[in-house]
């Protein structure tokens, strides 16, 4: 059977594990799959010396997405967080080892709680949440036993909880004022104090402090920061006299950082054009009499997270290839042996029919360059049907993953090209800053770059080009076709902004201020936002658009989706729209994405196949 004949329900059922966690022991690893149909917590056994893996133990049964779950470091019991209907309102639950007991530990399903850490001896967690003022978040200690909660910290801010101490005497604590503006806090649990670890930033600059984990000798943080430079890279703060010094200095994203309960190790992942990097290394004795440790050999793709045991001895990794879904592999650092310890079901297709994606690179108008994934079909290269896919975000960035819809897209004989245009994070602040406020349509101008680049170079056949996107990339989508629209067969906007003015005042409470950082400000910008709105250039529209949007949606309301549709009905233009009662902000059932993503391939095929 050619990869061409498989049916897009195959590839909406290839499944992923993600999300690891270590028992007290290290014996056994949770972690979150989407088997079931959506995303719950699953178990399984780690034995690195045996040659087979263990049968994993479903340990949920919410029939609703679990967004983490996580050991105690001295119990045989989890702490589940998990919302309804995709509506990002976390609620926090206490979850035996062996499943037999699932425990509510919050009641208050209008408030978010998001869970932070376990105490090191296992009898508090550490959490944020809103409950004060769904504007803002404080900080919040419960005791596990007793159900007592405690207020540790609160203002009139963005506060998340982030970690204790190895004592668990203190915790840090994280201000955020924008996506790359924030300031790392102390909290002295014991004396109930509070002390600032790095200062507030100027608005208009930029310093993010991300990831923080003590030092071995417990004297100072490593963590990741970009305080006066254009990278994210591993620096070292000193807890007595704040100073931060930085240790690595690449052209790249350092994204992320593990260190050991302990201190003694650590693991950075290096974001080198989109594909990952992994380097350990011995710390025991500062980072100055650092030890390269071994670190395992894998393919090429991304890493997007990392997990120590209790005792150091093992690195989980949960690694996703362009043709392989993410899975878990925990790396033993005494035998130096990698063992995959969950294997997720490809749907019944052959990883062979996958296609790699080509790393390339477009100019643009201004003569800037565009970093872009291409994938074409195998053996073709010319006069194609193409869709554009656009990350969301806008800081996001396009990634060489495991993407059923692309995959099942290439396979039917279209080329994919996902485009890292301007603001797209991973290739420094200046690269990431070119699209604020007022600079936003430069963005859209890169995808119309996009666009004479596929003509030019044979890839596509002009007129069967469509562009897609979730998000922010909905409103990349909904603004391509009314900047230039002309260029553009077709278009899918997946829970996109239509309107920026009603989009910051309806959105959920708790964003506005982190959104109006990158969009503008309503009362200062107003004007400005009401111009770029693609809602108020719709005469403009004659490509045939197809609208996905969750009705529990607190990040872009479903209301952007409705204004859309209902303008485009009125002028008679083509429109196709699903309204799905039970997600948010994008399609976590596969329910629901079997409904909507066959729907969606039909209609690009009726629009760019046809003609």
């Amino acid at each position: 059977m050619s990869n061409e004949q498989y049916s897009f329900e195959r590839y909406l059922n290839v499944r992923m594990a993600y999300g690891p966690s270590f028992s007290p022991d290290g014996q056994t690893i949770s972690f979150l799959s989407d088997i079931t149909g959506v995303a719950e917590v699953w178990s399984v056994p780690v034995d690195i010396e045996s040659p087979q893996t263990g049968w994993p133990q479903q340990l949920t049964f919410r029939g609703e997405r679990v967004q983490s779950a996580w050991f105690s470091p001295r119990e045989p019991a989890l702490l589940v967080s998990g919302d309804i209907g995709g509506n990002e309102l976390s609620q926090l639950f206490l979850l035996s080892a062996d499943g037999s007991t699932f425990t509510p530990l919050t009641g208050k399903p209008e408030v978010m709680h998001l869970f932070a850490d376990w105490s090191p001896d296992g009898k508090r967690i550490l959490y944020s949440s809103n409950e004060r003022d769904p504007r803002y978040y404080d900080i919040y200690e419960r005791d596990i036993t007793s159900g007592e909660v405690s207020v540790l910290f609160q203002s009139d801010h963005s506060n998340y909880a982030y970690r204790y101490s190895p004592d668990g005497r203190q915790a840090l604590i994280v201000r955020k004022e924008s996506f790359l503006r924030n300031q790392l806090f102390l909290i002295d649990i014991i004396a109930g104090s509070v002390r600032a670890l790095t200062s507030p930033v100027p608005e208009g600059d930029h310093a993010q402090y991300t990831q923080a984990a003590w030092s071995a000798d417990e004297q100072g943080l490593y963590l990741l920061s970009d305080r006066g430079r254009e990278f994210l890279s591993l620096a070292y703060l000193d807890l007595s006299s704040e100073e931060l010094t930085y240790l690595n200095d690449l052209s790249w994203d350092t994204e992320h950082l593990a260190v050991t309960h302990d201190g003694t190790a650590l693991a950075i992942v290096i974001n080198e054009d989109g594909y990952s990097r992994l380097e350990l290394y011995d710390v025991s004795q500062g980072w100055h009499q650092r030890r390269a440790l071994p670190a395992p050999q894998l393919p090429e793709g991304v890493i997007p997270e990392l997990c120590w045991s209790p005792d150091g001895s093992k690195l989980a990794i949960t690694f996703i290839a362009p043709n392989d879904s993410a899975d878990i592999r925990v790396w033993d650092r005494e035998r130096t042996v990698l063992k995959r310890i969950t294997y997720s079901s490809q749907g019944g297709i052959p990883t062979s029919s996958f296609v790699t994606p080509s790393l390339v690179r477009y100019p643009t108008f201004d003569g800037r360059s565009i970093p872009a994934l291409l994938y074409l079909p195998q053996g073709q290269r010319s006069d194609l049907p193409v869709v554009i896919d656009v990350h969301g975000g806008p800081e996001g960035q396009e990634r060489p993953i495991f993407k059923p819809v692309t995959q099942y897209l290439v396979a039917q004989g279209y080329a994919v090209l996902a485009p890292n245009v301007r603001g797209s994070s991973g290739y420094g602040y200046e690269y990431l800053s070119l699209d604020d406020v007022r600079l936003r349509m430069n963005s859209v101008a890169d995808l119309r770059s996009a666009v004479l680049w596929l003509r030019e170079s044979g890839i596509a056949k002009p007129e069967r080009i469509a562009v897609m996107g979730g998000s922010y990339g909905g409103f990349m989508v909904l603004s391509s076709i009314t900047t230039y629209p002309d260029l553009w067969a077709a278009a899918v906007d997946i829970v996109g902004i239509a309107n920026f003015v009603t989009f910051l005042e309806n959105t959920g409470p708790w964003r506005r201020k982190l959104r109006e950082a990158e969009y503008g400000n309503l009362e200062q910008d107003r004007e400005f936002l009401e111009l770029i709105s693609p809602i108020h250039h719709v005469e403009k529209i004659t490509a045939p658009l197809f609208v996905v949007h969750g009705a529990n949606d607190p990040r872009v309301p479903v209301g952007e989706a409705e204004q859309i549709v209902s303008a485009l009905r009125e002028r008679q233009v083509p429109v196709e729209y699903q309204r799905f009662p039970d997600e948010g902000h994008g399609l976590v059932k596969r329910t629901n994405r079997l409904v909507a993503y066959p729907a969606i391939a039909r209609f690009l095929d009726t629009h760019l196949k046809t003609r």
